[in-house]
């Protein structure tokens, strides 16, 4: 099966067709998903320089007057929430933290949204010291990449030695109410072995911890399928200290199956997006910190919004555009096809 037989478009489009659409106002596409759960990345800027996510010197930066603004940010929201059916927002990066206006677009939005939950995912660095001014603005809780609780292997993976900020951050995240915690952990050969105790620390911290399977969204263009670690792999080794018993995926939308350990009530999440890939009940939508909009995490094709705000599109025709850009996502990720090309932007330029 080729790309294009799966729905990946080979060119990008100016503008998308709703050719064949039904009249609904939700961001329905052609194999009957539903959006609900937006993904808003506000920088390419990280203080990490994690191995599956960014080049070490970082990303090319992204020149400040072609970054969403707050309040660019909020009007898109706040149009996705009352104009689209979005029912859950989550602000990425980069490290969201590294825009110094987070609280600003995090009250903007909690102001014109306010019975909907907004969330970070974040590495952690920094949030102690903004914890709490977080909560009083607007937010729910946070999801924190952590991909190891050894310090040498974090310093090898980040390229920085600041895991006791990480740890900083997640005490101030529970102090500040922002739960449940959420540990997100890619699974990397090199860190195997030490999944066990990544598990055993987020228990007795009150943090619930979901590994993720490696996608072909890393800067250097070294992912090999032959080479990941796979859900089946995480399992064994899991299962040797701990007793895990299969709950499923009760929510179809929610991307992590979950397993009981040692009797519940807690449980570790996998997503295995490579797998045991779950494209057919996906519900996501992003935009890019420059204002771009994408139906896929894998998909190229990209819709301007941010030139369509500032060339005075109202909300009528931004609704449009991100109801055709959605109209057309495409079946599903092909990383299993045989002329499979990973996305020209990595995972830290599009958002998590």
């Amino acid at each position: 099966m080729t790309l294009v037989e799966i729905g990946i478009p080979a060119v990008r489009s100016g503008r998308p067709s709703l050719a064949g659409r039904p009249d609904t106002p939700l961001l329905l596409d052609r194999y009957g998903r539903i959006a609900r759960d937006l993904r808003v990345s506000i920088t390419e800027k990280c203080s990490l320089r994690c191995t599956y996510c960014m080049p070490e010197e970082g990303l090319p930066p992204i020149p400040p007057e072609e970054l969403l603004t707050p309040a660019e940010i909020v009007r898109l929201v706040a149009l996705a929430v009352r104009e689209l059916g979005i029912g859950e927002v989550r602000f990425t990066g980069g490290e969201p933290l590294m825009r110094r206006d987070l609280e600003q677009i995090v009250a903007g939005c909690h102001a014109a949204v306010p019975g909907v939950p907004l969330a970070i995912t974040s590495n952690g660095v920094g949030l102690a010291h903004r914890a709490a001014g977080l909560a009083a603005a607007g937010l729910h809780r946070v999801n924190i990449s952590l991909d190891t609780v050894d310090a040498r292997d974090f310093h090898r993976l980040t390229r920085r030695d600041r895991l006791d900020s990480v740890f900083a951050g997640i005490r101030a995240a529970h102090a500040a109410g922002l739960t449940p915690v959420k540990v997100n952990a890619v699974l990397m050969r090199a860190t195997l072995a030490g999944a066990p105790d990544l598990l055993r620390w987020c228990l007795d911290h009150g943090c619930e911890l979901r590994f993720i399977e490696e996608m072909p969204l890393d800067a250097d263009h070294e992912w090999a399928r032959a080479n990941m670690v796979t859900a089946a792999e995480l399992l064994e080794v899991l299962g040797a200290r701990f007793d895990l018993v299969p709950v499923g995926r009760p929510d179809p939308s929610a991307p992590a199956e979950t397993w009981t350990v040692d009797g519940g009530p807690a449980t570790v999440g996998i997503i295995a997006s490579v797998t045991r890939k779950f494209c057919d009940s996906c519900d996501r939508t992003r935009l890019t910190a420059d204002g771009m909009l994408r139906s896929c995490l894998f998909s190229d094709q990209e819709y301007d919004l941010r030139r369509a705000l500032r060339t005075g599109v109202d909300d009528a025709g931004l609704a449009e555009i991100w109801r055709g850009a959605m109209w057309n996502k495409w079946a599903g990720h092909g990383i299993d096809a045989a002329d499979f090309v990973p996305p020209e932007r990595t995972m830290g330029a599009i958002g998590g």
